[in-house]
């Protein structure tokens, strides 16, 4: 997924709640754009990055249509009983769209080795056919497992497999397997469903333990539900095919809301990277003596290498559905990075599911060169050297030019095959056996590397080869591997224990740069200057672009739209691409500078870039543009996902079709009636085509749904100012600044309306607060000026005017001479 994009529609009303005698366009009713990132097994119950909310939310399938939208969209949904099963997606009809794949078994004859390690590797068995061999254990005794409220039972059938569990209805059916996803430490089942659909099963077994378990813990998830494994969420076409298998096309039909998925060859076969080889195969076939160079052969570069595992083992937004090797990874995502979510931690470790790419790609190692294949075997995926022999066979004495590191002086702990002194004592790398290390802080993996579990059974690497840092833990929750392995200490007994260790080498860059991200996120005005030294400095691209994403706050200051400005040449394509989507969202697009910039990225050289230039430019685009084609192509490929159908009703809105984009936004709701952030986003448009009461129904739908989001709260008290409920406004508003006290906004509304109540006590001291969250708002030191000036406090209020003028704000100067002349 994406980074945070917001998007203003164009037309937006202005709030009631404005004083009329300067009342200003504020950014009432806003829409953010769109991103949605593929999960190859499970989706947590988690808003993707682009609604933004901060607190975990999940997304829930239509039981029933709304009125007017296609017959089409309950088809899925409808079905009673045990569903029709789909034709097996077919190799041959990928074959006929790209004849130049010839398939892993054509590989063997000539490589051999390589081809054994592939076949029993993750990638080999990505996706595959069930196997009494491999998959019988699973199923045979049957047996049931209870999850939550739900119950599956497992067993065999014939020469296959079934599972009896809940289906769309609620109730349990009987579901035959179809194919395996996934092979160690755990395995899904794929079932065929009307419409081409494959579904991804809730219930997955691990072979290590022999065990049945639930892909959700505790979750209780329901048929009805994006996140329940029969919905959309869930649902192999658009979540999982691409990564697992080969030369995928998803084949969407938005008309009937079906799917035509076919792929070259099932699983992650030798052609997911190496590209297709059919012309290969063909001249060795044709050319039988040895030392002949095959034209055909186009090696990958590093780069190249690195942008192919990127495809899939990043967090992600898909634009075109058709990645090929050797393809440059921003031609066909847009990655998500860390932002004003909470999908990263604010030093880069991952959170949720994040995979490697983003962490890595803000890492030393990646700035200094280091990629995938210097740590991994391309076929078996296994690193090359085991534990901390993989480590220093770049930070050893005299390796390469990394920084030397002794093992037990720099951990202080025990270090297999090392004495107290840091001399290697044994160089058997097969006596390495890492689950008899009884010491394991010496391993360099557990302090740089930490381990997430995710799914219940998968432990995943942090590849963003973070510091362990207990200060920041204390400062901001942010986690040290100290106490992930020390869990019976506390982070002060840490701190001390790092602060005697290492003394002032902690105070790096790395700290400081964490720091500035989490008081960012936490909307401090302090984290401002830091964040433009990040963007101006930060050696490390992905950090510049993090910097760039979260200068939004302050995106309308002239300070920051110039280093913007001066960033937006960056030779980095994400880089370009944040700080496109920066300037985009500023309000400033009417500057002749920042217009000329965006204008520039709808012809850069990167897709990434292009399409969040076209996304920006929305009703001035040139659909006949190439920037104009990649958007078009992007919103086709979404279509099949609520979050799709939203990010095209809002291109459709500011292209003046509403007719249609009300019917996209009805359609995003309907498959997804239970997101707070999706009702938030119909309500901007209810709003602006002048349905208060629906727009009001909607926003406390959505608050119902996430009642910790300050934005719906906000929104709410707006949508009910309109539509005459006064007295609920106040209500709403406290509730916006306690659930978020950096809120300008709301604090500025609040002080608004306590203000026409008589509270000007409570006047002044919201309208301070939002003052202090958003000091270079000119209206707010206006309003303060205005309250102070009917109290009769000329030098208060004067000032406060004074300042109000300072910010631009011409209003200010009438009520400077009202003052004057008193």
């Amino acid at each position: 997924m994406l980074g945070v994009h917001r998007s203003d529609l164009p037309g937006n009303k202005t709030s009631r709640l404005e004083l009329k005698k300067h009342r200003h366009e504020p950014k009432f009713m806003e829409v953010n754009p769109i991103s949605l990132y593929t999960c190859p097994m499970s989706v947590e119950k988690k808003q993707p990055a682009g609604i933004q909310p901060r607190r975990r939310t999940f997304w829930l399938l239509a039981l029933a249509a709304i009125a007017g939208l296609a017959a089409a969209a309950l088809f899925f949904y409808s079905q009673r009983g045990n569903p029709s099963r789909p034709a097996s997606p077919a190799p041959e009809q990928a074959q006929q769209m790209n004849v130049r794949y010839a398939g892993s078994a054509s590989c063997r004859e000539c490589h051999e080795a390589a081809f054994a390690d592939w076949s029993g590797s993750h990638h080999g068995l990505a996706e595959r056919a069930p196997a009494a061999a491999m998959d019988e254990a699973a199923f045979v005794p049957a047996r049931t497992f209870q999850h939550g409220t739900q119950q599956t039972a497992l067993r065999k059938s014939g020469n296959g497999y079934e599972l009896v569990t809940a289906g769309l209805q609620g109730t349990n059916q009987v579901f035959p397997v179809d194919r395996i996803l996934a092979h160690s430490p755990l395995r899904q089942m794929l079932v065929g469903f009307p419409g081409g659909r494959w579904q991804a099963t809730e219930a997955a077994w691990d072979p290590r333990s022999n065990e049945w378990f639930n892909v959700y813990g505790a979750e209780d998830r329901k048929p009805g539900e994006w996140g329940h494994w029969t919905g959309r969420g869930m649902n192999w076409n658009s979540m999982c095919a691409t990564c697992h298998n080969t030369g995928l096309q998803k084949n969407y039909d938005p008309a009937t809301d079906t799917y035509r998925t076919a792929m070259a060859e099932t699983g992650v076969g030798c052609e997911a990277c190496h590209g297709p080889m059919q012309d290969h195969t063909d001249w060795q076939h044709a050319h039988r003596k040895p030392g002949l160079k095959d034209p055909t052969l186009r090696p990958l570069t590093r780069e190249q290498q690195f942008d192919t595992c990127a495809a899939c083992h990043s967090r992600r937004a898909e634009l075109t559905g058709d990645p090929r090797s050797g393809d440059r990874f921003f031609d066909h995502h847009q990655l998500t990075i860390v932002d004003q979510s909470d999908t990263f931690y604010p030093d880069g470790q991952i959170r949720d599911e994040d995979y490697e790419v983003s962490a890595f790609m803000g890492s030393r190692m990646f700035h200094k060169g280091v990629r995938c294949m210097d740590c991994h075997d391309s076929h078996t995926q296994k690193t090359r050297l085991p534990g901390n022999f993989l480590c220093l066979s770049c930070h050893g004495p005299g390796a390469t030019n990394a920084p030397s590191i002794n093992p037990v002086t720099h951990s202080h702990h025990s270090v297999f095959g090392y004495d107290t002194n840091g001399v290697l004592q044994r160089t058997d790398l097969s006596a390495y056996k890492p689950d008899r290390i009884k010491e394991t802080g010496g391993e360099c993996v557990n302090c740089h590397m930490p381990q997430t579990p995710y799914m219940q059974r998968h432990w995943r690497h942090d590849h963003g080869f973070t510091i362990p840092d207990p200060l920041l833990t204390q400062q901001f929750g942010i986690p040290n591997a100290c106490n992930r392995c020390h869990t019976s200490e506390t982070t002060e007994w840490s701190l001390k224990q790092v602060k005697k260790w290492y003394g002032d080498k902690m105070n790096r860059p790395y700290r400081q740069r964490a720091q500035t991200v989490a008081r960012a996120r936490a909307g401090e005005e302090a984290a401002r200057e830091p964040l433009l030294k990040m963007l101006e400095t930060d050696p490390i691209a992905y950090w510049q672009a993090v910097a760039a994403t979260l200068l939004q706050r302050w995106s309308s200051d002239p300070s920051v739209i110039a280093a913007l400005l001066r960033q937006s040449q960056h030779t980095n394509a994400l880089v370009r691409q944040t700080v496109t989507q920066t300037l985009g969202s500023s309000g400033q697009a009417s500057q002749p500078e920042v217009a000329r910039a965006l204008k520039s990225k709808l012809e850069d050289p990167s897709r990434n870039v292009r399409v969040e230039a076209a996304r920006q430019s929305g009703g001035t685009l040139d659909l006949a543009s190439t920037a104009g084609a990649d958007y078009q192509r992007f919103l086709a490929h979404v279509a099949d996902q609520p979050i799709g159908q939203l990010q095209g009703g809002v291109f459709q809105l500011q292209r003046g079709d509403t007719t249609n984009a009300l019917l996209s936004f009805e359609r995003a709701v309907a498959w997804d009636p239970f997101s707070g952030g999706i009702r938030h986003e119909y309500a901007v448009l209810l709003s602006q085509l002048g349905r208060t009461p629906e727009a009001v129904r909607q926003m406390e739908a959505a608050v119902r749904l996430q009642p910790g989001e300050a934005e719906f709260h906000y929104k709410l008290a707006l949508a009910l100012n309109e539509a005459g409920e006064s007295d609920r406004v106040l209500g709403e508003l406290e509730a916006a600044v306690t659930c978020d006290p950096h809120h300008a906004r709301a604090w500025y509304n609040l002080g608004l309306v306590r203000s026409g109540r008589g509270d000007d006590s409570g006047a002044l001291a919201a309208l301070s607060r939002a003052e202090t969250a958003e000091p270079t708002d000119p209206r707010i030191p206006y309003a303060r000026a205005t309250v102070l000036a009917r109290l009769g406090n000329r030098a208060d209020a004067f000032a406060a005017a004074r300042r109000a003028e300072e910010l631009g704000f011409s209003p200010a100067t009438d009520l400077l001479r009202q003052l004057e002349e008193r």
